[in-house]
Formats: structure tokens, sequence, C-alpha cells
């Protein structure tokens, strides 16, 4: 008889371990110290698509990307042409790129942050994502990070820390993730896991979140999203399969980039990863920025 749910063993007494608190709270630090820190999600400030040709940018009202006030007026050109994006500064403007200054600079997309330039205490760089092209802005002083008050959770509960069996597709399976700018962007999946909780059996379909393949990427939504949880879904990683089983612990579920800033291009869920089951363990949903 082929037994469907290979694994679902709950392992309460590695939950309820001392040193299993201290790795969470380890983790939670740790995801604090990025959501916070001056490149941090809580920093993302702004995001202008660009249209080929040249893009007028600075403070001015009359700019089409219309920088904070502390912008110089004009600060200059954006170009988007067929293989790059260019900037060229306003004579007035003070801009710099790798702490030194510079007139004219070529933006790498691939290079994300590494690729920017800064002006007042602004970094601006290039994103792109399918056929779009953005200009992302990161602003540390903005108020949702210098007020950001910190994050809930559910209590630590060994009911969500689930072994899952874990089955491997024949070859890399392309998974066509839906993201917030209604775009369809193929992932790579290498399987799929089976577990159960409160006695009913699940299947989740991870994917690669990068060419590394370092672990398992899971874009989940389950009932808590209704009221408790970020309305649009969660996200968990975890390692790689290791003798056909995953580890899951849902005490790590978090919430996406979009969930704190209206300028993140987050995936979503799907249909397949929608579960009709509370997972009552992880992030809580971040009220300051309800987008969905």
């Amino acid at each position: 008889m082929r037994i469907l749910l290979f694994v679902a063993a709950l392992v309460g007494s590695m939950a309820q371990a001392p040193s299993y608190r201290v790795e969470i709270e380890k983790y939670r630090a740790d995801r604090l110290a990025e959501l916070t820190a001056p490149n941090g999600w809580l920093a993302v400030q702004g995001l202008f698509w660009l249209h080929q040709g040249a893009n007028l940018a600075g403070s001015d009202p009359a700019s089409e990307i219309r920088l904070p006030s502390r912008a110089p007026n004009r600060l200059g050109t954006f170009t988007r042409n067929e293989r790059h994006v260019t900037f060229t500064a306003d004579p007035s403007a003070a801009v710099t790129a790798g702490g030194r200054p510079v007139t004219a600079f070529t933006f790498d997309p691939r290079d994300g942050e590494e690729s920017s330039i800064t002006v007042s205490g602004l970094t601006l760089f290039v994103i792109r994502r399918a056929d779009r092209v953005g200009l992302r802005m990161l602003d540390p002083q903005s108020p949702a990070r210098v007020s950001f008050a910190g994050m809930k959770y559910f209590p630590l509960d060994p009911a969500y820390q689930v072994r899952a069996r874990f089955v491997a597709y024949d070859k890399l399976k392309p998974v066509p993730v839906p993201n917030v700018l209604g775009q369809l962007v193929p992932m790579d999946s290498p399987g799929y896991v089976e577990f159960t909780l409160n006695g009913r059996p699940f299947r989740l379909e991870p994917v690669y979140e990068t060419s590394k393949h370092e672990d398992l990427f899971f874009i989940f939504k389950d009932l808590t999203s209704r009221k408790e949880t970020y309305e649009a879904g969660r996200f968990l990683h975890a390692p790689l399969p290791s003798g056909g089983v995953v580890d899951l612990d849902f005490n790590r579920a978090y919430n996406p980039p979009c969930a704190f800033t209206a300028f993140a291009t987050c995936p979503l869920p799907t249909k397949e990863n929608q579960l009709a089951v509370r997972i009552p363990a992880g992030e809580l949903r971040h009220h300051e920025l309800d987008r969905f």
C-alpha cells in the first residue's frame, strides 16, 4: 500500500528546548536588523518606471521622477534605451557613485544597489522586471524606517515545526509565479513536499529563489491571511532536502517586502500554494501598510 505522507512527525522537544528558542530569537534579531538597515526594505521609498528616452528627475513638482524635497530641484536626466540606463547630472547637482563625484553614470541592473548613485542621502539604482525597467530609491531617513516599532509574532508552537516528505521532479519544473505587477515570472521548482497539520494532508511546491539553489523558497498563503497575517501571503525558506525529507519550520514564516513598502515587486502564492488551513506561526501582520 502506497504511503501518501512519508513523515509528518512533530518535533516538540526541539521546539521547546532552550537552544531552539535562542536560535529563533537570533533569527528574529537578524531579520529585524536586515529590515531596518539603511538599505533595508523600510528604506525603500520610491519606484519610478522609466519610459524609453529621457526621464527628468528632481524635487521640482514638474519632474517626471519626483524626488523628496531635500533633493536638488533639478537632479538630472535618466535615459533609457534598449540596452542601458544612463544618468547625466544637472550642472547644479552634487552626485556621487561609489563615494566619488560623477556627472554621468551607466547603471547595471544585475548589480542592483552596487550600481547606484547617491544624492542628498538618497540612493538610486535600476531594477528590471521582465520588460519593465525602473529606478528604485532608498531613503534611510524615511519615517517608515526611523519610527519602526518592530514586529510581532505568534507564540512558538512545536506543532508547526514539521518534517515533510520531498518528492523530486525528474527535472526542474518551470513555475509561472505571479507578482504584484500582474506579471508571471518563471521560477524553477525541484519538486514538492507533503506533510500533515492537525491530522490533515497538505502539499506545497517550493521554488529556487536564486540561481545558486541554496535552499527551498516557499511562497504560500493560509487562512490566517484573513485577519492575522499579511493578506497576500507569506514566505518561508527551508534547507535543501536531506534523505528525502525537508524540515519545514513555520515559526520562521515571514512577511514579504510588500508588507513594509509600497515600492516592492513581490511574488505571490500560486493557486496550489494557497492552503485551506490556519497556520498560526511566524510573523503577524504589519498593520502600518495594507496594500491588498
